[in-house]
């Protein structure tokens, strides 16, 4: 049951997700293998797709398993605290969205990070393995089908909140803080790729593999 005293609780398990979130994990893997500084190149995005463009794999690997790994690691670290009786359950998603925020807006970065794919999917992962599953297998076959990773990020962050919805009762039981959390997500994602929509529609976007125009 939330009470004013867990109210603390729950701003810290926010803020706690938002301090994970905020770890660049481009720019520290780009200076721990001593390759150039993604934000200085191609979209300037510090995310695994702009290091990619950098032209090293591992790299792009390392990024993109990392912004994956510390929304999943929020979430989860939520989910113990909650086991454990000393938050309610509002703070599993609520953990997840301060990742998510971290990486979009982190305070090492100053407020300038990636879009959120991959630390998105790391907290679907977390909430639900079978909706990170599906929103992933969306991204993947959108991905190969085009080439264009923008393309697949845009499809699967439109398609996660209603596959959620979807499997509620079915897979899983939807709990209602956590639909407008998944919205919220999918709907900053979809503003963080703004300008990959509008180059999508004029036919000007990159694709996964080539050198950004």
């Amino acid at each position: 049951m939330t009470s004013f005293i867990s109210i603390p609780g729950l701003a810290t398990a926010l803020l706690i997700g938002y301090l994970m979130g905020s770890v660049p994990f481009a720019v520290v893997v780009s200076r721990v293998m001593g390759l150039k500084d993604p934000r200085s190149f191609g979209s300037g995005n510090p995310g695994a797709t702009n290091v990619l463009r950098g032209g090293n794999k591992l790299a792009a690997a390392l990024t993109l398993i990392g912004d994956a790994a510390k929304g999943w690691l929020a979430v989860a670290l939520a989910a113990w605290v909650v086991r454990q009786g000393l938050l309610p359950e509002a703070a599993i998603p609520l953990a997840g969205l301060g990742a998510f925020l971290g990486h979009l807006y982190p305070l090492f970065l100053g407020f300038r990070g990636g879009k959120g794919v991959a630390t998105a999917l790391g907290v679907l992962l977390a909430l639900q393995p079978w909706l990170a599953l599906a929103t992933a297998a969306t991204w993947l076959i959108v991905a190969l089908v085009t080439r264009y990773s923008s393309l697949a990020a845009i499809l699967a962050a439109v398609f996660a909140p209603f596959y959620y919805i979807l499997g509620d009762k079915v897979a899983w039981h939807a709990d209602p803080l956590t639909i407008v959390v998944i919205v919220f997500i999918s709907v900053l994602l979809l503003s963080r790729h703004r300008a990959n929509i509008d180059r999508l529609l004029a036919g000007k976007e990159s694709k996964i593999g080539s050198k950004k125009k």
